[in-house]
């Protein structure tokens, strides 16, 4: 019998590990710097979205205006404290039932694929373990446009020689849930994505693709 979906591609961050607190540790200590409110509320409207348009969302509540050279410097500081922040990852910091869905997968012969607008995605999965066991990563540094473009998961799509159609996406952000049924594919929505009403399959459990795929 054909498969329902030959490959799941999952975003990174939410999905198969959490980083969230290190985005707002590094966020709250550039906007203190910067002498600019930063939030919870802030923070959440970062969900999905690139670096740069992260920095721009902040600097809505900045006092004067920066420079393009300014902000690309605003970012790279961001990223070094972020990445600074990486160093506490182990592969203990795996999301529930992340390890066991990934070895059922594979053990089904359905390919498994990272799409992650996150440049810094291969140290992530350095840290946790992960770097030899997905069939393809696509990330921030081989694309232009971030979610809610669909560019990262077809490139995904792309690396592992499948057509979208025979993809499924496991996102945990409504920017990501709106690109993959742009780009063609089904989207598995966990977390707050669940209340997506584009998502086609709403997840309490990662585990649970299993009943899908």
């Amino acid at each position: 019998m054909k498969r329902r979906y030959q490959a799941v591609i999952f975003d990174l961050d939410g999905v198969i590990v959490s980083t969230d607190r290190y985005h707002f540790q590094a966020w709250s200590e550039l906007a203190e710097q910067e002498g600019i409110e930063f939030n919870e509320q802030i923070n959440h409207r970062l969900r999905g979205v690139s670096r740069m348009e992260s920095l721009e969302i902040i600097l809505e509540k900045a006092s004067r205006r920066y420079t393009e050279a300014e902000k690309r410097e605003l970012a790279e500081r961001k990223n070094e404290m972020y990445r600074s922040l990486l160093a506490q990852l182990t592969e203990s910091d795996l999301l529930p039932g992340v390890a066991q869905t990934l070895a059922a997968l594979r053990e089904r012969g359905i390919k498994i694929a990272i799409g992650s607008s996150s440049k810094n995605a291969p140290v992530i999965l350095e840290r946790i373990g992960l770097a030899e066991r997905f069939d393809a990563v696509a990330d921030g540094n081989g694309i232009v446009s971030s979610k809610p473009d669909p560019e990262v998961f077809l490139l995904a799509a792309s690396k592992l020689a499948l057509p979208p159609e025979a993809c499924l996406v496991v996102e945990d952000a409504e920017a990501g849930v709106v690109a993959a049924k742009r780009g063609g594919m089904a989207a598995a929505a966990v977390g707050e994505a669940r209340s997506c009403k584009d998502a086609d399959y709403r997840l309490e459990s990662i585990d649970q693709l299993l009943s899908i795929v």
